[in-house]
């Protein structure tokens, strides 16, 4: 019996030396990483670049941010940069990342890191020969609830995993969101949502040794709904996701002697609970909501300052992993997108 809870091993996001941020492309989720970094740790955003320049000043403003440059080139070549957020649609984080690396830049790439796992190889290749670091910006595996969840999956406490199952759905059509619904920006269910299910059996199981998906393409010809069951050994992981309506975005993780059960939204920082005959609840630590973004921010300032050069928690290896996961699903689920590089 399970008679406490590890304890997490994520430090403060504010004891992580300062690294000074440059914001390429002002989005909604760069909006929210810059609030959070801001808020929560002493991580530096200096600069914004934009092919808007009205909207690189307006992003700019309203946190504070010294200098604005309308080109990426610009943005990626400010002296004053030391790492590169880039929160661009999935089909151009093949080539902004480059182009970071290229100018001597550590670089945070939203998920999903690519398009596929060929531009992933290609981006981690670039990293490797320039010795900076390069980071899926996949904010759930830097949580304290994941350290939590991690240590008791490392520790047999939850005995042998027989299955696991992940669910992200969201109800948004082309008028709330066009880029998901657009192929050329490698639009879809599955590498904006249900790369969260991805990574996180992953995280648990490891990587799949058998894939079986179906799933449901839009008039635009991009998933809108997909199923896929992976296999690793004995265990059997069920991941959902959809774009045609908002799910439970619960997750729970099965296992001969506990059980857990990661209630909405799973994928970010929430009190789950482990039943093993009694129930334990994990604290998911003092930041909550989308405000967690800043533990990605911290960790990749700390491996800058430790002299890493990929992350223990989620190494490059592993997002190529996902994504060729990822590559098999929407190969099964017939999705292509224009100019995408698979070799």
């Amino acid at each position: 019996m399970i008679s406490s809870l590890p304890v997490s091993r994520v430090p403060d996001p504010a004891s992580a030396p300062p690294l000074r941020w440059g914001i390429l492309g002002p989005g909604t989720i760069a909006r929210t990483f810059a609030g959070a970094v801001l808020k929560h740790s002493r991580q530096q955003v200096v600069a914004v670049g934009s092919r808007s320049r009205e909207r690189g000043a307006q992003f700019a403003a309203e946190f504070e941010i010294p200098r604005v440059h309308a080109s990426y080139e610009a943005l990626v070549a400010d002296p004053e940069v030391d790492v590169v957020y880039v929160a661009t649609p999935h089909s151009h984080h093949r080539d902004q990342a480059l182009l970071a690396i290229a100018a001597g830049k550590h670089v945070l790439v939203e998920k999903a890191f690519a398009r596929n796992a060929a531009e992933a190889r290609e981006v981690a290749a670039a990293a490797r020969s320039a010795g900076v670091v390069v980071l899926e910006a996949m904010w759930s595996r830097f949580l304290p609830g994941t350290d939590v969840l991690r240590q008791l999956v490392a520790d047999g406490a939850l005995g042998e995993i027989t299955s696991l199952t992940a669910d992200h759905g969201q109800l948004i059509g082309p008028g709330d969101a066009p880029r998901l619904h657009d192929p050329a920006l490698a639009g879809g269910a599955l590498l904006d949502l249900g790369i969260y299910p991805v990574s996180f059996a992953s995280l648990v199981l490891g990587l799949p040794e058998t894939i079986t998906a179906t799933g449901r393409l839009t008039a635009s010809g991009v998933d809108e709904q997909v199923r896929a069951v992976l296999t690793v050994g004995s265990a059997e992981a069920v991941l959902t996701t959809t774009l045609a309506e908002h799910t439970a975005n619960t997750a729970q993780v099965v296992g001969s002697q506990a059980r857990v059960d990661l209630p909405a939204d799973f994928y970010t920082p929430v009190p789950f609970s482990v039943t093993d005959g009694t129930v334990l609840t994990a604290d998911p630590g003092p930041i909550r909501g989308h405000e967690g973004l800043v533990y990605q921010g911290a960790h990749l300032a700390q491996l800058v300052a430790d002299g890493a050069t990929d992350s223990p928690l989620l190494p490059i290896k592993e997002t190529i992993g996902i994504l060729t996961t990822a590559d098999e699903i929407r190969r099964q689920v017939g999705v292509t997108y224009p100019g995408e590089r698979t070799a």
